[in-house]
């Protein structure tokens, strides 16, 4: 009788687990892909507010030479002078991942920013969290240029 009652146990215990949920990893990335060139042609548009409502409230905008921008009006205000006519931006993905888990996901790719007097073209990591209603949006977002950084000026001569 003992010998029946742990593979009867397991087999109980094994019927009554929740069936896995389903794998939506592919359809999650391919929704990451799609929300995030929605974003980079918001940016090439100049269009501010849009720009930021692809970020959570509490979101983390770490951009080059400047310190971290936390939550909505600080990103906003790092935003900004991106927003700038003489400044053309865009983005692009070479990889995307999400988590099995299906509510995190990153996004690995370059961009291009064109402005006056000298270009940049450099990469960016973004972090993406799948929200309530099904709609991913921004955690944390950090780019950083390719070029190397300018020396400063030289010191002027004293007299």
């Amino acid at each position: 009788m003992k010998k029946l009652l742990l593979p009867t146990l397991a087999l109980w215990l094994a019927a009554c687990a929740p069936p896995p949920a389903p794998d939506t990893r592919a359809a999650d990335e391919a929704a990451i892909r799609e929300t995030d060139e929605a974003w980079s042609k918001a940016a090439e548009a100049r269009n501010l507010d849009a720009v930021v409502s692809y970020y959570t409230a509490d979101a983390q905008l770490l951009a080059p030479n400047a310190p971290i921008a936390i939550g909505t009006p600080a990103i906003r205000a790092g935003w900004a002078p991106l927003m700038d006519p003489a400044v053309a931006l865009s983005w692009k993905v070479s990889k995307v991942e999400v988590a099995r888990s299906g509510d995190l996901g990153f996004v690995v790719g370059t961009y291009t920013m064109a402005m006056k007097p000298s270009n940049d073209t450099g990469k960016m990591v973004e972090v993406w969290k799948k929200q309530a209603d099904g709609k991913w949006k921004c955690v944390a977002d950090i780019f950083n240029s390719d070029l190397p950084p300018t020396p400063p000026a030289p010191a002027p001569k004293k007299k």
